[in-house]
């Protein structure tokens, strides 16, 4: 440790110290990325609620510890944890960590130097909250976290690899989640639906199910609150929520098919050119609004130095949480109508004045999630121009 020059920051109540780098990388000594600090403190906002939720003492796993900001901040900051496991496969990492918690004063904190999927294999069960933040996909660990996951736990997701979710690079996304993805106006809703649906076709061999509790699509990477259940006959209803978005390139008609065997259109209904589709994905809930409202309310109890930020988005995806699947970008329909685009504001309130839901997303500012089709919206964007 003596070789490096170190550098300390505070994020919430704790500190860490660690190796200065001149870049954000994998090849950094000790990884540490300040730019996922909004992603810790929402992290701990929900763990914080899953605990009170359960009214019992929960056990944590960081499962690629780095600098050990995580897990330590885990055991830190919210109330309720019991043991804390931190795992890294390096060594340099490992003596950051074991640092880092005496710089804290903590205790039951544990480090462990591990390959991630065989540690989770060797802890079967031992985790109330699995926490999976991999520097780029988290694919091949989700099978080991279905393996060990306890019942009625928390699993929690980071995938940074969000040019294949998103259909930039189709073939990465189809080895890494089993799913063809499309890149459309709303891929990266289309990219955290590939995810939950890998994670329940994964964890789904272990007769286990999934709710997603919260998820949001945030700079370079997606994240998902999942919690964790177990039972055959659920975990086939919950199966059922796999399917599929199609997408018409023409008219910017989507509709979503339900099913992973099932039969899906060739041809949009609308215009009649060929339909593409994306998928096998997520179809069911990807927000929980009475979970993202206790996350809003515990922000007055933590301090967080992204309040601001976290706040902002937690309003969004909980405004977005009783809204169908995809959403439409404004300007993208306009462009296609060659007219200019009204203030967003108005198109909103035309859309609901004729009975239909919209509401905004945290995905685009020009998106709306809306129950109207493409030929109800490009109705009303007509009216304007004719107006």
């Amino acid at each position: 440790m003596d070789e490096y020059k170190i550098k300390q920051i505070e994020e919430g109540l704790t500190k860490i110290e660690f190796p200065e780098f001149d870049k954000v990388s994998s090849d950094a000594p000790v990884f540490y990325n300040p730019h996922m600090e909004l992603n810790r403190d929402l992290s701990i906002l929900a763990i914080q609620v899953f605990q009170k939720q359960e009214e019992r003492e929960i056990d944590i796993c960081d499962l690629f510890g780095g600098s050990g900001i995580r897990g330590i901040r885990y055991k830190n900051e919210i109330e309720g944890v019991g043991n804390v496991y931190i795992n890294d496969i390096s060594e340099l990492a490992n003596e950051y960590e074991q640092h880092n918690i005496d710089l804290n004063n903590l205790e039951d904190i544990e480090v462990y130097q591990h390959d991630a999927s065989m540690f989770l294999r060797m802890k079967r069960g031992e985790f109330d909250v699995i926490d999976i933040d991999p520097f780029g996909t988290p694919s091949p660990f989700l099978d080991s976290a279905g393996y060990c996951a306890r019942r009625n736990s928390l699993l929690c997701v980071t995938a940074t690899d969000t040019s294949a979710l998103c259909g930039t690079y189709k073939e990465p996304c189809i080895r890494k989640y089993n799913a063809k993805p499309y890149k459309s106006e709303y891929c990266h809703e289309t990219g955290i639906r590939i995810l939950a649906g890998f994670v329940a076709l994964t964890l789904a061999k272990y007769g286990k199910y999934i709710e997603v509790k919260m998820s949001h699509s945030t700079e370079h990477y997606m994240r998902l609150y999942i919690n964790v259940k177990k039972g055959p006959t659920k975990t086939d209803e919950c199966l059922k929520n796999i399917g599929y978005i199609s997408h018409c390139k023409n008219c910017l008609h989507r509709q979503t098919t339900k099913g992973l065997a099932s039969a899906v259109e060739e041809k949009c209904p609308i215009c009649g050119e060929k339909l593409i589709h994306a998928g096998p994905l997520w179809l069911g809930p990807i927000q929980n609004k009475e979970f993202i409202e206790q996350m809003i309310n515990e922000v007055n109890y933590k301090k967080i130095n992204t309040e601001k930020q976290a706040l902002k988005l937690l309003n969004s995806c909980l405004i977005e949480s009783e809204a169908p699947a995809t959403f439409f970008d404004v300007h993208n329909i306009c462009k296609t109508l060659k007219i200019s685009a009204p203030k967003l504001d108005l198109i909103f309130d035309r859309i609901r004045n004729k009975g239909f839901s919209a509401v905004k997303t945290h995905y685009n500012p020009l998106g709306i999630k809306t129950n109207a089709n493409i030929n109800e919206i490009k109705n009303i964007l007509l009216e304007f121009d004719n107006e």
